[in-house]
C-alpha cells in the first residue's frame, strides 16, 4: 500500500497532500477567521467566557505556525483535540500568564511534542510530525470524511 507522508491511504480523502508552498501568504494578514461551529465543547466550550478573545489569537497564531488553512484549524479546535489544547491554556491562564502568553506557551509545547507509535497507529499521523500540526490535519481529514 503506497503512502506518502506516512498517512495511510485508507484513513486519507485524497492521494496527493501538498505539504510546504513557498507561496502562500503571512496568515498573520488574514482577516478571515471562521467561527466555531461547536459552541458547547471543543475549545469554544472549554474557554467558556475567554472563547472569543482565546479563539481570535488561537485560530490565526495555530494556522501560522502548522501552515495550515484557517478552516482546518477550526475544525481542530472544534474537536475533543482542541478541548485538549484549551485545557492546557487554562493550565498556563492558572499560573499567571496572560490569555496570549498561555495560548503562546501551548502553541510552543504542542509543537515540541510529536507523534509517537500509538498514535500513529491509532489515527494515521506520520510519526516523528509535530503533534500540533498531526492533529490539524487530521482532523481537517476526518471533518472532510464526514461530509
Amino acid at each position: 500500500m503506497p503512502k506518502k507522508l506516512g498517512f495511510s491511504t485508507k484513513k486519507r480523502v485524497t492521494t496527493d497532500v501538498e505539504t510546504i508552498n513557498t507561496k502562500e501568504t503571512n496568515m498573520s494578514t488574514n482577516t478571515n477567521i471562521p467561527t466555531t461551529q461547536n459552541e458547547w465543547w471543543g475549545f469554544w466550550g472549554a474557554m467558556q467566557e475567554e472563547a472569543p478573545a482565546a479563539w481570535a489569537i488561537a485560530l490565526p497564531a495555530i494556522a501560522t505556525v502548522t501552515g495550515c488553512e484557517p478552516d482546518a484549524v477550526r475544525a481542530f479546535l472544534d474537536s475533543r483535540h482542541g478541548r485538549h489544547f484549551a485545557d492546557e491554556v487554562k493550565n498556563h491562564l492558572l499560573k499567571g500568564k496572560a490569555l496570549a502568553d498561555a495560548i503562546d506557551a501551548t502553541i510552543t509545547q504542542w509543537m515540541t511534542w510529536t507523534i509517537g507509535r500509538l498514535t500513529s497507529k491509532q489515527h494515521g499521523i506520520p510519526r516523528g510530525l509535530p503533534y500540533l500540526t498531526g492533529f490539524v490535519v487530521h482532523c481537517e481529514i476526518m471533518e472532510e470524511t464526514a461530509e
